[in-house]
């Protein structure tokens, strides 16, 4: 053992996978100071902690270098030492887009993506926090019914069509009409209604609430993938001409193969550093990472844990790693037998093994969940509520006080998507200790979703299932849209008058004192009544070709490569 091991060895010992990776990137020179504070503090490592573990490395990064471009996972966007240069052609891979790409209907990783490149949102949620984009400010009347939105002037669409405050309201009234059949109405619905927009003048839009909502301006955000800002006179067919406000404009565009994209010259913001943007279109998370691997592209939009272990720890790449609120949730029918007993649900939760999961399936690149929506990435999240872990005894004494001391059996519907058939495995494995023998179905999405996206699909009258949520940058979503009453992914079909309430308290609140003190009640109910098992959050990971910066993602899935500089 080295002299520097020795020295860092004592500061590896209770650390994550994640932060210990981020110890031996600085101990083996390929982080410098500043990118080292930076990526630890990101990943929770105290202030004093890295200045000790800097103290103990000797100062010897200090400057940069280009081996600390080398490696490493950064936070909302890739670094890079080395120089770089303007011009030159991005390649981006990128989920292929389930259905034609619609800026209304699409709810894909792939569809939204491709949305984002031409097209922007009033505001953009990343790195915990709202930036202004189209909108420059917003404010709120004192019980959170009406928000007055600041409009950008001076942007253009891509047609050179000047944008005004009548384009956002009418986009956002297109999003939020109940007869369009919007992608977006899981979370607009109780909020927002076709008419909800007005624009009294060129730069003012005001959006009168259906109820009173404190984080409104998310609902118009990125996190909104359906809220892009297009022409009031938008009448479809988006792929014919790609309209948007964004940095890139549409050259070519073949469905489910590839597109390709030019600089917009026009555009309001700074200018894009590539010249040109190609993307190619990929459904097999294998075949992506040949392609990374293989050069055919430079940024992947994301890559999971399990099916990318061939370059998570590869020098070659950079590991953009985001923490999200990202999930699956595993839904059982209150309505039916045995189900409809809370200690069957909460036995159920109690067999499973979250920190295993966590540090097995996830290698730490992931948080634990507590059968809420409340992520520990939400300020909003109270954490005095206890968390859950694994009691098979326990377990077993709540089957045996709802007279199943024998346990029973069931069936498990799975999305065949990343890591969902691993944990649903686990999740039938670890329902065999406490007796419940779960008959496990994994299907391809077209058969778990059955019909379009308000159509009957069977999953969700499946007497357990198991789905997955994207990331969201408040709980608002998932609060609503599987656990109201009316709830319109209410796979749980958990009907709660008090819990209804509480969502509808939580949801008009402004201040976060108050968010958090109304959040634990809602934890402490969901605890109690187990009509969704949140295991765990995963974090969203987006690998870079080394060497390239400015890359931008989301933990939605937007990618953003219009300030990419390639190697030089």
């Amino acid at each position: 053992m080295s002299d520097l091991q020795r020295r860092t060895g004592m500061f590896r010992r209770g650390r994550n996978d994640i932060e210990n990776h981020i110890i031996d990137e600085y101990a083996a020179g390929r982080l410098d100071r500043r990118e080292f504070i930076r990526r630890g503090t990101v990943a929770g490592l105290s202030l004093p902690m890295l200045s000790l573990l800097i103290a103990a490395c000797g100062g010897e990064n200090d400057t940069n270098s280009a081996s600390s471009a080398a490696a490493g996972s950064s936070a909302g966007g890739s670094t890079a030492a080395g120089p770089t240069k303007t011009g030159g052609t991005i390649r981006l891979g990128l989920t292929t887009p389930t259905t034609e790409v619609d800026p209304i209907k699409n709810g894909d990783t792939g569809g939204l993506a491709v949305l984002a490149l031409t097209g922007e949102f009033l505001c953009v949620s990343e790195n915990k926090q709202l930036t202004p984009w189209l909108a420059e400010s917003w404010t709120s009347n004192a019980d959170a019914t009406e928000w007055t939105f600041k409009i950008r002037q001076g942007v253009n669409f891509n047609d050179g069509t000047p944008m005004t405050a009548k384009d956002v309201a009418a986009s956002i009234n297109r999003m939020a009409d109940p007869d369009n059949g919007s992608n977006a109405l899981s979370a607009t619905t109780g909020v927002l209604n076709g008419k909800s927009a007005t624009a009294p003048d060129d730069a003012t839009v005001v959006f009168k609430l259906d109820s009173a909502v404190g984080s409104f301006p998310y609902y118009v955000s990125s996190d909104n993938y359906n809220s892009i800002i297009l022409p009031a006179a938008y009448a479809g067919d988006f792929t014919k001409t790609f309209p948007g406000t964004g940095p890139w404009k549409n050259e070519s565009y073949q469905e489910g193969a590839s597109a390709a994209y030019v600089r917009n010259d026009g555009y309001w913001g700074k200018k894009s550093i590539p010249d040109r943007l190609e993307v190619t279109f990929a459904a097999d998370e294998a075949a992506q990472v040949l392609a990374l691997q293989g050069g055919q592209i430079d940024v992947l939009q994301q890559v999971s844990v399990s099916g990318g272990q061939a370059i998570l720890d590869d020098p070659a790449y950079n590991i953009i790693t985001l923490q999200s609120a990202a999930h699956r949730q595993l839904s059982m029918r209150t309505d039916k037998k045995p189900f409809d007993d809370p200690r069957v649900r909460q036995a159920v939760a109690l067999s499973i093994d979250r920190k295993g999961i966590v540090d097995g399936l996830f290698q730490g690149k992931s948080d634990l969940g507590n059968d809420s929506p409340f992520a520990p990435i939400f300020p909003q999240t109270n954490t005095t509520v206890p968390q859950r872990a694994q009691d098979v005894d326990k377990a077993k004494q709540l089957l045996a006080d709802a007279g199943l001391p024998n346990g029973f059996s069931t069936e498990l519907v799975a999305l065949q998507t990343q890591e969902v058939p691993e944990y649903a495995q686990i999740v039938v494995d670890a329902a065999k200790a406490i007796g419940v023998n779960i008959k496990l179905r994994v299907e391809d999405g077209n058969t778990y979703y059955g019909e379009a996206v308000y159509g009957k699909s069977h999953w969700l009258d499946s007497v357990m299932s198991l789905v997955d949520y994207g990331h969201r940058g408040v709980p608002n979503v998932f609060l609503s849209a599987p656990l109201l009453s009316d709830g319109t992914w209410n796979a749980a079909h958990y009907k709660n008058p008090d819990y209804d309430k509480m969502v509808v308290d939580y949801i008009a609140a402004l201040d976060l004192q108050t968010q958090q003190k109304l959040a634990g009640g809602i934890q402490q109910k969901l605890l109690d009544d187990t009509p969704i098992i949140f295991a765990y959050f995963y974090n969203f990971l987006s690998p870079v070709r080394a060497g390239i910066t400015g890359v931008r993602t989301t933990a939605m899935s937007h990618v953003w490569v219009d300030q990419a500089a390639l190697p030089a």
